[in-house]
């Protein structure tokens, strides 16, 4: 592929796990039946979203006309699942296999990542709690702490960027997203003097319009189950496609956390360490 840096850079965004640490009544929910104990964002790079575009939905066809899959629930269209886009959640393993197979193939795709170890957010709110009688935490509060860690560096190499965001739910947070975007930038730039003046253009769509955002569910999906199951064969098979996943709360090193790259490969070993740590705090 040519230099990029003149071109429009495409990026998909989506999140694994939740950033939600306490029910309404205040009890810590980490750990327990429906709350992870990571939130994560992914960040894939997809050069052209055309091309992408047509392989998940020729793929997709092709699936949903194969009489193995005629009576599966989630290849019905009322069903509203697989029949309509691919979520790694949903889509049967046969079908999670295929769409795999294709994100393997496909080339140039580059995904970043950022995950966040909710037990080590709830020692910080904890922490300003007893400075700060006051504060109250959001889960909106992570979710925009590792957007602008996902995004430092990434928003000064070319002329114009087109972001966009699965949809989270019936909340429009566009404009804050945009907000957080144009913050980082503009601290990057500012410690590295720089000047960007590329566009920015920010949007939250459902996956069913963008295959992108499918794509990037599917890499998320294999983070997360590597790093909430140890289950590490799906990061494996994808991981040509990696070029950094940020472990922010490994700071056993370094206080920005752990860096994993082609070099530094992420794996089930890699998190051995955390596994004493998985066990319910009583």
């Amino acid at each position: 592929m040519a230099d990029s840096g003149f071109q429009t850079r495409h990026y998909f965004i989506d999140e694994g796990g939740d950033s939600v640490l306490f029910s309404r009544k205040g009890k810590v929910l980490i750990g327990s039946e429906g709350c992870s104990r990571f939130f994560m964002l992914g960040l894939l790079e997809v050069p052209d979203p055309s091309v992408l575009q047509s392989s998940l939905g020729d793929l997709r066809e092709r699936l949903l006309t194969d009489p193995y899959f005629s009576n599966v629930p989630s290849m019905q269209a009322r069903a509203r699942k697989t029949a309509l886009a691919f979520h790694a959640k949903d889509d049967v393993p046969e079908v999670r296999r295929e769409v795999f197979q294709l994100l393997s193939a496909t080339e140039e795709l580059r995904f970043f990542a950022v995950v966040a170890d909710k037990r080590q957010v709830l020692q910080y709110v904890r922490q300003r709690n007893e400075s700060d009688p006051d504060y109250r935490y959001h889960p909106n509060e992570l979710y925009d702490f590792l957007i602008r860690r996902l995004f430092k560096g990434k928003l000064h190499k070319s002329n114009g960027f087109q972001i966009f965001f699965s949809q989270r739910g019936r909340s429009d947070r566009t404009a804050a997203l945009r907000q957080a975007l144009e913050t980082t930038r503009s601290r990057f730039a500012e410690q590295h003097n720089l000047i960007s003046e590329a566009s920015l253009q920010v949007s939250e769509a459902p996956p069913k319009e963008r295959a992108g955002l499918q794509a990037v569910d599917y890499f998320v999906w294999a983070l997360q189950r590597l790093f909430e199951r140890h289950e590490e064969r799906y990061v494996t098979y994808l991981w040509q496609a990696f070029r950094l996943v940020q472990d922010v709360h490994d700071r056993r090193k370094a206080g920005y956390g752990m860096y994993y790259t082609q070099k530094k490969p992420l794996n089930a070993a890699a998190l051995e360490w955390r596994r004493e740590k998985n066990k319910p705090e009583i």
